[in-house]
């Protein structure tokens, strides 16, 4: 049997014929940069947010940056975020000028700790970047509580937990903005690059949509340095067909992970822990692993494909070169026994089983 790390296809059949009205709509209309599929989809995706505004954007990474620099965030401040994430949150700092400090996450959650927050806060520190990572909500009460205590502004990066609740609340509704990623892998996903914020300060809200606009609040005038940054009206239309299905999706996801966790049971392999409150959605199923490339390539062997998040940790990235000799032991510790089991919309009951008898049997 094969099994495929990602598979797009159950979720392209369950859509497809709504796909392909929605793509037939935007080409009817002859409007492709900020018409009414973005407007809709905006009201739509701050409301199942439970957000007052949303501003689509060309991705993931463009949604921090317009966040933090909707929040004042640059030169001269510092900006806490998690060792253990893609790099995107981290570089969405430096884009800002500001200085990306990192805290070391919980080795049982792969989130960032309260506690390791606490440790990182200087007089310069302006703002904490929660990253739900893997679909798993981060321990919020904490997070807000330390934020409040210190004045901090929290820009939660939510790429990778779409619908996740937290204590009966979405992610998304904690911080002063969220930012989303709509790359097509993610839960909810277009069928290109895309990206929103989300978030309740109207004031903000309206800096945000000019910076992505080349700074521009009407046409030919440009109150802002800012940038091209868009949500087409061709991937603003998928995603409006894509998240009336999305609850029904997680909670097929939701299926799939309560497969793996009552069905593992391989003392090599330590499988995900989610925290009191948290009802997280499962981009990634992640387990970690000892002897991880061993247990790889054994799953290679009997057509399974999994995936490592994230192996090289962003203080050894090339691009982050000035923390060349920083010691972050839990996020190495991650990145080198983190292994990432298929999980996706539409598996099939033996196909989850199959992963599982392989599993138990390394």
């Amino acid at each position: 049997m094969n099994v495929p790390f990602v598979s797009f296809r159950p979720m392209e059949k369950m859509l497809e014929g709504e796909l392909h009205n929605a793509f037939d709509r935007v080409l009817g209309n002859s409007m492709y940069i900020n018409g009414k599929e973005k407007e809709a989809f905006e009201r739509s995706f701050a409301e199942y947010c439970g957000r007052e505004h949303c501003i689509g954007c060309a991705s993931g990474l463009d949604a921090l940056f317009l966040a933090m620099k909707a929040f004042d965030i640059g030169e001269g401040d510092e900006v806490i975020v998690p060792s253990n994430t893609f790099i995107a949150t981290v570089l969405a700092v430096s884009m800002t000028g500001a200085v990306p400090v990192l805290a070391e996450p919980d080795i049982k959650t792969y989130n960032i700790s309260p506690n390791q927050i606490r440790a990182k806060i200087t007089p310069k520190t302006k703002a904490i970047v929660p990253v739900h990572l893997y679909g798993q909500p981060c321990e919020m009460d904490s997070i807000t509580e330390i934020a409040a205590q210190h004045g901090l502004i929290i820009i939660e990066d939510c790429a990778q937990s779409h619908g996740a609740e937290y204590k009966h609340r979405k992610t998304g509704t904690f911080g002063d903005a969220a930012g989303f990623s709509f790359y097509p892998g993610k839960n909810l996903g277009a069928l290109g690059d895309g990206g929103a914020v989300v978030l309740n300060d109207k004031v903000k809200a309206d800096k945000i949509r000019c910076l992505g606009n080349y700074g521009s609040d009407y046409k030919y005038h440009h109150i802002y340095k800012g940038l091209n940054s868009r949500l087409d009206e061709m991937q603003a239309a998928f995603l409006s067909v894509k998240l009336p299905h999305l609850d029904v999706m997680n909670s097929d996801r939701k299926r799939i992970a309560a497969g793996y966790l009552n069905g593992i049971s391989n003392p090599k392999v330590v499988l995900p822990y989610i925290i009191e409150g948290a009802d997280p959605v499962w981009h990634i199923f992640a387990v970690r692993c000892e002897e991880r490339d061993k247990l790889a390539a054994y799953l290679k062997d009997f057509g399974i494909e999994t995936n490592r998040h994230y192996p090289i940790p962003i203080h050894m990235q090339d691009a982050y070169a000035e923390m060349s000799g920083a010691e972050y032991p839990v996020a190495e510790e991650i990145s080198r026994t983190q292994l990432s089991l298929p999980m996706y919309y539409g598996m099939t009951d033996e196909q989850i089983g199959y992963v599982i008898d392989k599993i138990n049997r390394f």
